[in-house]
C-alpha cells in the first residue's frame, strides 16, 4: 500500500488529473463573485431535469449519460480561496471552534478524494470516468474549504495521518460512497437545526450551504453508479457484488458502533469525533431534541435537497428507509421539544 505523498507530491497539492488520466479540472472563474452569480451557480447546482422524454431505465446507457450529464451540468463553481469568512462574535467563535467535527472531517475529505479519484482511474466508461474523477475533485475542494475554515478561525486540529492509495479501489470507492450515504443523512438535518437555532449565524450557514448541498449531489451520483454498475455486471460477478454491498454495509454498521462503545467506555476524543453525527445534536441547539424530532427533521431535509433533481434518477433508499422504520416504534415524547420551522 502507497502512501498519498508519494503518489502525488505533498499533502496540500493533491491533483486529481495525476490520479485520473484524461481528466481535466473545470475552469473557476477569477475575482469575486457577484452576488447575482452566486445564486445563479447556487440554482444550478439544486435543479436540474434531463431533456429526453420518457423513461429511464438503471442501467442502460441512456441512464449513465444521463447521471454524468447532471453531475457535469449541475456544476458549482465556487472557489475556497475568496470565500468571505465571516466575523463572528467571542460566544459565536467558541461554539464554532468546540464542535467535536473538524479533525475527522478534514480527514474525511482527505481519505475520500484519493478513494475516488483511484476508483476513478481503474473505469473504462469514459463519461462515468470523468463523473468520479470530477466527485473526487470536489471532495479536495471540501477538504481547501474547511482549512481555510479553520485557519480563518484558529481551530486547532491534530495531525493529518498519511492518505494510502487502497489496495482495493472498488472496495475503497463502496466504503466512502455508502459511508457519504449515512453521514450526509444526518448532515442535511443537523446543518438545518444549526441554521434553525441560529447556532451558525446566517452568513456562516450561506457560506457552507454550497458544499451541503453538494454532498447532495455527491450521493446521487453514487447511488446511480451503483444501480448503473449492477445492471451491466454478469450473473456471477454481480453476486460477488451484492456480497461487497453487504459487507460494506456490516462493515460501516460496525464501525459506528464500535466508536460509540469507545466513546461511552472510555471517553476518547479522538472516537467522539468520529462518531459526530451521534453526539452533534446535543451540540447544535441549547434546546433538548429528541430522537425522533432529529429523525424526521433529517428525513424532511433530505427530501427538500433532493426534490430538485430529475425524479427519473434514482436515490439513496437505505437510511430513509431505516429511518421510517424507526420511527414507527419511536414513541412521541409527551414533552418533546420540536425543531421549530423557519
Amino acid at each position: 500500500m502507497t502512501d498519498f505523498a508519494t503518489v502525488n507530491g505533498p499533502d496540500d497539492a493533491f491533483v486529481t488529473e495525476a490520479l485520473v488520466p484524461g481528466f481535466v479540472s473545470p475552469h473557476l472563474p477569477t475575482g469575486v463573485p457577484t452576488p447575482e452569480a452566486v445564486a445563479r451557480a447556487d440554482h444550478t447546482a439544486r435543479y436540474w431535469s434531463s431533456p429526453i422524454s420518457g423513461a429511464i431505465r438503471p442501467g442502460s446507457d441512456v441512464h449513465k449519460r444521463e447521471v454524468c450529464r447532471m453531475f457535469a451540468e449541475t456544476f458549482n463553481p465556487y472557489r475556497p480561496a475568496v470565500i468571505p469568512w465571516p466575523k463572528l462574535d467571542p460566544e459565536t467563535l467558541h461554539r464554532v471552534t468546540s464542535l467535536p467535527i473538524w479533525d475527522i472531517a478534514v480527514q474525511t475529505e482527505g481519505k475520500a478524494r484519493l478513494r475516488m479519484a483511484a476508483y476513478a482511474a481503474t473505469i473504462a466508461d469514459s463519461d462515468m470516468r470523468s463523473a468520479i474523477a470530477l466527485n473526487a475533485w470536489e471532495e479536495n475542494r471540501h477538504k481547501e474549504v474547511l482549512s481555510k475554515l479553520v485557519a480563518a478561525y484558529g481551530i486547532p486540529l491534530a495531525g493529518e495521518p498519511p492518505y494510502r492509495h487502497p489496495r482495493d479501489p472498488e472496495w475503497a470507492y463502496l466504503v466512502t460512497g455508502y459511508s457519504e450515504c449515512i453521514d450526509s443523512f444526518f448532515a442535511f438535518g443537523l446543518f438545518e437545526m444549526a441554521r434553525r437555532s441560529g447556532f451558525f449565524p446566517v452568513e456562516l450557514v450561506e457560506t457552507f450551504e454550497p458544499v451541503i448541498q453538494e454532498e447532495c449531489r455527491h450521493i446521487l451520483l453514487f447511488a446511480n453508479w451503483v444501480a448503473w454498475y449492477r445492471a451491466n455486471l454478469p450473473l456471477w460477478r454481480r453476486v460477488y457484488f451484492e456480497f461487497r454491498v453487504a459487507a460494506a454495509w456490516v462493515f460501516l454498521s460496525w464501525e459506528r458502533v464500535g466508536l460509540a462503545r469507545g466513546m461511552d467506555a472510555a471517553g476518547n476524543e479522538t472516537r467522539q469525533d468520529n462518531n459526530f453525527t451521534v453526539t452533534g445534536a446535543r451540540s447544535l441547539s441549547a434546546d433538548e431534541v429528541s430522537i425522533r424530532d432529529l429523525m424526521t427533521l433529517c428525513l424532511q431535509e433530505n427530501d427538500r435537497r433532493f426534490a430538485g433533481y430529475d425524479p427519473r434518477l434514482l436515490r439513496p433508499k437505505t437510511m430513509p428507509r431505516l429511518v421510517r422504520i424507526a420511527l414507527r416504534f419511536l414513541r412521541k415524547p409527551e414533552r418533546s421539544h420540536t425543531v421549530p420551522a423557519t
